[in-house]
């Protein structure tokens, strides 16, 4: 399944199977099936459902936009949950998708995000600032003004002049396993277009440069609602199309977009 070409394999919960192994080897675009990340369908406690995502280098992420945009179309699609505003239980917390259905088919998904976190100790970021917004950081003898923030998982900010890929290879590596960042960072190298239209690029924690990521749409949103450059509800432009993140006044995130599936199949274990 994908969200604007961010791909997920989905299964659903195998016994006495290492994930972190499984996504490494399905996530293998040469030996594998090929995707960004393995997202896994489990019973849950404390809600409708629970979702897990392990990113393609094996590591557990908390949570994932367009991943749980994935999730909520399967898990609706096939009946495992009848309701169409659902709680899933993730990582960062219980999320709650909801999903737009037209002929039995759900054409988009809305997913409540939850609230922005600012505080450096738990996004978290290496400060003696109580918030890391545009602040100065040098990277290879060049000043990058950085803003970072938890939406879920940890993300980090760049505003560009353009959104140049061989720049955002050859910085995003060196954002995400810099030593301000304990736990990594995703990287979001973001381009304002107007007040209400930005374009991104994310080079995602574990991963890599990805298509389109969800968090990392709502984290450049907020980011750029937060420093004056745009309005609170934003456009944010991928490759593949383009996502609404809605930053309402009581904090809380919305996040909405398309999403395909693209093939069901077997693989040997």
């Amino acid at each position: 399944m994908h969200g604007l070409g961010n791909d997920f394999i989905v299964i659903e919960a195998l016994e006495n199977v290492d994930y972190s192994e499984l996504a490494i080897k399905l996530c293998d675009r040469h030996f594998g099936i090929g995707a960004d990340g393995l997202l896994v369908v489990e019973p849950s406690g404390i809600a409708d459902i629970r979702m897990r995502i392990f990113n393609a280098d094996g590591s557990e992420a908390e949570m994932c936009g367009n991943g749980s945009r994935c999730f909520a179309k399967y898990v609706y699609e096939r009946g495992i949950v009848k309701k169409e505003k659902m709680a899933v239980e993730t990582l960062a917390g219980v999320i709650m998708p909801e999903v737009f259905v037209e002929n039995g088919k759900v054409e988009s998904v809305k997913v409540y995000m939850g609230s922005p976190i600012f505080e450096a100790n738990k996004i978290p970021v290496k400060s003696d600032k109580q918030k890391f917004i545009n602040e100065p950081v040098k990277i290879d003898g060049k000043v990058y003004k950085l803003t970072s923030l938890r939406v879920g998982v940890p993300h980090t900010i760049v505003f560009v002049e353009s959104l140049d890929e061989n720049m955002i290879k050859e910085l995003g590596p060196k954002i995400e396993k810099s030593s301000l960042f304990p736990q990594g960072t995703n990287v979001d190298f973001v381009k304002v277009e107007d007040k209400e239209n930005i374009s991104v690029r994310t080079w995602e924690r574990g991963v890599g440069l990805t298509l389109a990521c969800g968090s990392g749409a709502c984290a450049s949103a907020v980011a750029s609602a937060v420093l004056g450059k745009t309005e609170r509800n934003v456009n944010v432009h991928f490759k593949a199309g383009k996502l609404l993140v809605e930053w309402l006044e009581d904090n809380s995130i919305y996040l909405s977009g398309s999403v395909e599936e693209v093939f069901r199949g077997e693989i040997e274990l």
